[in-house]
């Protein structure tokens, strides 16, 4: 599988206080992977060395250009759609202000995002504060959506919202990995909706990659040795 998404030794800081040491693995074109491990041991930090967030070393390429040392906004135009850790929608904004302020031309437009969520179509005058975390959260996702993305970046994609939900989000987290070409980079904890969608997992523990391979050979004793609190 040709790697759309490459991450080579990297390295990242906050100030004098290192993260990440040395972190290297694929994503495919079209593929789903898992990037998981306990809290605290370099998922997010991860991302935002990805989306530009933060300086790091080594080597980070995206559809075989280096994206490493770019500034966030044209790392997004390159074709990495982020939905961050907390969602960060616009608050004053209406639903439909916080997908075309997004927009940018492809096959993703809001009618499309308003069949993949119908929730946001019914809400699409109301301001993103009234929502739901749920709602919220699938806005987010749409807005990353509306830049066509080649990379879906999901950081906590079902974190605190409830179990109905959270299942709605799945579900459409599913229909993108079937219906579509995008490739998925998603960090959860849930094991058992990761293992239905995710073809390989990447752990993470302090800061280093120290298991990798596909979903279906995460057994048990890994899970606990490296994901069990």
């Amino acid at each position: 599988m040709t790697a759309l998404l490459s991450l080579r030794q990297v390295e990242a800081s906050y100030g004098p206080v290192q993260a990440l040491f040395g972190v290297s693995f694929d994503v495919g074109e079209g593929e789903v992977v898992a990037l998981m491990g306990r809290n605290g041991m370099g998922k997010t930090t991860t991302v935002k060395s990805i989306c530009g967030m933060l300086s790091p070393k080594g080597g980070i390429s995206f559809a075989g250009s280096r994206i490493d040392g770019l500034t966030s906004h044209r790392i997004a135009k390159c074709g990495i759609g982020l939905v961050p850790e907390g969602r960060r929608c616009f608050a004053s904004l209406t639903v439909e202000e916080n997908l075309l302020s997004a927009a940018r031309k492809g096959e993703w437009d809001f009618d499309k995002v308003s069949v993949l969520f119908p929730r946001l179509k019914e809400r699409r005058q109301q301001p993103a504060a009234s929502l739901s975390g749920g709602e919220q959260q699938m806005l987010a996702i749409g807005r990353a959506l509306m830049t066509n993305p080649r990379l879906l970046v999901l950081d906590e994609a079902t974190e605190g919202l409830a179990p109905v939900v959270r299942q709605e989000i799945w579900a459409a987290i599913e229909t993108l990995k079937r219906e579509t070409g995008v490739a998925i980079l998603i960090i959860d904890k849930s094991l058992k909706e990761l293992g239905q969608i995710a073809e390989r997992a990447v752990i993470l523990e302090r800061g280093r990659d120290v298991w990798t391979g596909p979903f279906k050979d995460l057994t048990p004793e890994i899970a606990d040795k490296f994901l069990g609190v």
